[in-house]
């Protein structure tokens, strides 16, 4: 329970979670979400995914996820800010650089790990860089931090696009979602030369076959709010966009966007799951049998957590790194995990996703049998 003292003087109450999966292999890691429809269930399985993912990626993590019923944007700022502060003084004793630590997730940004990184240091009495990601660059955030997602789903595309013969210049692509990821891929495939045929946000999406003037698109949804109106393209909607023919399609905004009704009807080479859960199991299954290789969201989009790992690390040092040096390490180890996947994947005659799972379960397992039993 987080009692909030309110702006008209009453107080209100709120429930919030902080779920810890693993820690066999090093400190969890996860972020915390702000939304009026997480559950302790969604913080559970997320927290499980979170394992995983660092597993996979091969840095020193276990999984975490952290959660707080409320609508972030009915609520002031300074109500936002005892919200979090509050929240934080309630698991403060499960928190910390070498136990668990938080980072942005829905409905959370920098500004809110600057709260927690405040309070809980303000309670330890000396500043602790390393209890949060995600913070800004003047409170020891990384270079690099805000498209890392995008920049890892970035590298596994033109690593799967190099397994099927095809050049990423040139390459055609669909983008669901258009806030931090999508927004960010389609900024950063267009700089390699893809051509970006579709984009779409929650109101409806643009097309353009002979490619979409991405820099364009910027800058049409902050004047207008969203894609749709975007001069020298037509409209056309979220499930016409995942139906579009294209090299790669890439779900970067809603779970289940995939699924039964409509797996049958995707017709790009490659689907990448810049969100998490963008494709049922069901789908799963279609795409498998209709011949899409799917790049699985705990190795497309496992960008973020590994420059987080890379924020916690500068933070323990306090010796900060330059972007170049951000990315090359982001890339290095993303084309690593992609490598191993595609190698157990054409070893045991795999789905990209059973391969990527596999491996990270038999990395946690290793380190638990390792480990041992105590006392």
């Amino acid at each position: 329970s987080i009692p909030v003292l309110m702006d008209g003087g009453e107080v209100e109450v709120y429930s919030g979670f902080r779920v810890v999966h693993n820690m066999t292999r090093g400190p969890a890691k996860g972020g915390i979400r702000y939304h009026p429809a997480v559950t302790r269930d969604e913080v559970k399985a997320l927290s499980m995914w979170m394992t995983w993912k660092c597993a996979l990626m091969g840095i020193p993590f276990g999984g975490a996820k952290g959660g707080v019923i409320c609508d972030p944007k009915q609520l002031s700022g300074g109500e936002l800010e005892r919200l979090t502060r509050r929240y934080t003084t309630e698991i403060i004793n499960e928190i910390g650089p070498e136990k668990d630590i938080p980072a942005p997730d829905v409905g959370t940004n920098a500004q809110v790990m600057a709260w927690i990184f405040d309070t809980y240091s303000m309670n330890v009495g000396h500043s602790v860089l390393g209890v949060v990601t995600g913070k800004p660059l003047a409170l020891g955030g990384s270079v690099g931090r805000d498209e890392a997602t995008a920049r890892g789903s970035l590298f596994s595309i033109r690593a799967a696009l190099e397994k099927v013969g095809k050049p990423l210049r040139g390459a055609t692509v669909a983008i669901q979602g258009f806030g931090n990821v999508g927004l960010n891929l389609a900024r950063l495939l267009d700089a390699d030369g893809a051509r970006v045929v579709a984009l779409s946000d929650s109101a409806g999406g643009v097309h353009r076959a002979a490619g979409i003037d991405v820099a364009a698109a910027v800058a049409h949804k902050r004047e207008t709010g969203q894609l749709a109106g975007l001069a020298a393209a037509d409209g056309l909607t979220n499930e016409e966009l995942m139906e579009l023919e294209c090299d790669v399609l890439a779900p970067c905004a809603l779970e289940q966007v995939i699924h039964a009704g409509n797996a049958d009807r995707v017709r790009a080479g490659i689907v990448c799951e810049g969100a998490n859960g963008p494709t049922t199991p069901a789908a799963d299954a279609i795409l498998e049998g209709n011949g899409v290789l799917v790049l699985p969201d705990v190795l497309a989009n496992a960008g973020g957590v590994v420059v987080s790992y890379f924020e916690w690390v500068q933070g323990l040092q306090e010796y900060f790194w330059k972007e170049a040096e951000v990315n090359q390490k982001l890339q290095d180890i993303v084309v690593r995990a992609f490598e191993e996947t595609w190698a157990t994947h054409e070893q045991r005659g795999t789905s990209l996703r059973t391969a990527a799972y596999g491996l990270a379960v038999r990395r946690v397992a290793e380190a638990t049998t390792i480990r041992g039993i105590y006392p």
